[in-house]
């Protein structure tokens, strides 16, 4: 097996990753033969946690965090993946060692980032051998049941990370504007993996968002799960050229649901797998409410378009994909 060690920064957040994205929210990379994505083959996937813990935080806590936020995928009941806690150890995160740990290290230089998720992946398959997850005790933590108010939310970034350990990339469906002080605020999220995380003491991303739950559903899907939902695809489009880069999300009426996907490659074509079968609203939108580097690599990812709706609604059929459409845009 080849292996090769990748480094993806997430939550609150700097962009470390530099590989190309999959399609909708996975990770992935190019073999030269085509695009893999990243993916546990064996489930349940073992999982410790470090014997260390900070301040405001004991191990114990620090445990009970980390197993309410891998539960909380494991019971997506769309998806097969599974997780076993496999007891405490004095390893630590990003040592090649065959164990998947996460823990408490300082690192007060990165100081916008939270946490972090790195692989040991096979670089032909995409399988990953190892993931190993650690949260900056520079930062203030907390794991009261109501979060506190002065404290950044243990389990809330969590959850983001473990997203990122079975293989999910970030989701642009979020809403932000800029700091005074440099960075951005977020103002609404609409997924646990948007890359940037929410003000201190909030807990609502201890939720999983139907973004979430049809990203880690197509990726370890259950055994009906392929043919009960539905695919969008399209391409969005300014004059005869495609927008590389465009996000595109697909709204729901009847359910409220959000899911998003982006359109890869100079032909704007995009896909959004994992949708409940009916009518959808589509937007295309440019990928300006968190930095470019959060998602893409490529510096070519085309901002300067308008919001756009397309004209009609587009069905997602049960089991299939309905039929392709352009998604016209305009220069801002």
């Amino acid at each position: 097996m080849n292996a090769r060690r990748l480094l993806l920064a997430a939550a609150a957040i700097c962009a470390l990753w530099t590989m190309p994205v999959q399609a909708y929210l996975h990770l992935g990379f190019d073999t030269g033969a085509g695009t893999v994505r990243l993916h546990w083959v064996d489930s349940p996937v073992r999982w410790r946690a470090t014997e260390r813990g900070a301040d405001h935080v004991t191990v114990a806590q620090f445990q009970d965090a980390l197993a309410r936020a891998f539960a909380t995928w494991q019971a997506v009941p769309t998806a097969s993946i599974a997780f076993q806690f496999g007891g405490f150890t004095a390893a630590e995160p990003f040592v090649d060692d065959g164990e998947s740990v996460l823990g408490f290290q300082e690192e007060p230089d990165l100081d916008r980032v939270l946490g972090a998720t790195t692989f040991i992946i096979d670089d032909e398959t995409g399988e990953i051998v190892e993931a190993d997850v650690f949260f900056n005790s520079a930062f203030a933590w907390s794991t009261a049941p109501g979060g506190e108010a002065d404290r950044v939310d243990l389990e809330s970034v969590a959850l983001h990370e473990i997203g990122h350990f079975v293989g999910l990339g970030h989701s642009a469906i979020g809403e932000t504007e800029p700091r005074p002080t440099g960075g951005r605020r977020v103002l609404g999220s609409g997924a646990v993996m948007f890359p940037i995380a929410l003000a201190r003491g909030i807990t609502s991303d201890r939720l999983l968002q139907p973004d979430d739950i049809a990203g880690v559903s197509v990726l370890y899907p259950d055994g009906a799960f392929t043919e009960r939902s539905g695919v969008i695809r399209g391409r969005v489009r300014r004059g005869a050229g495609g927008v590389p880069g465009a996000h595109v999300v697909a709204f729901n009426p009847a359910t409220g649901a959000l899911v998003g996907g982006f359109a890869l490659g100079d032909d704007g074509v995009f896909q959004i797998r994992g949708l409940s079968p009916g009518p959808h609203v589509i937007r295309a939108e440019p990928l300006d409410d968190a930095d470019v580097e959060s998602f893409f690599s490529r510096a070519e990812v085309d901002v300067d378009f308008q919001v756009t709706f397309y004209d009609r609604l587009a069905v997602a059929p049960p089991g299939g994909a309905g039929p392709a459409f352009d998604v016209m845009v305009r220069p801002k």
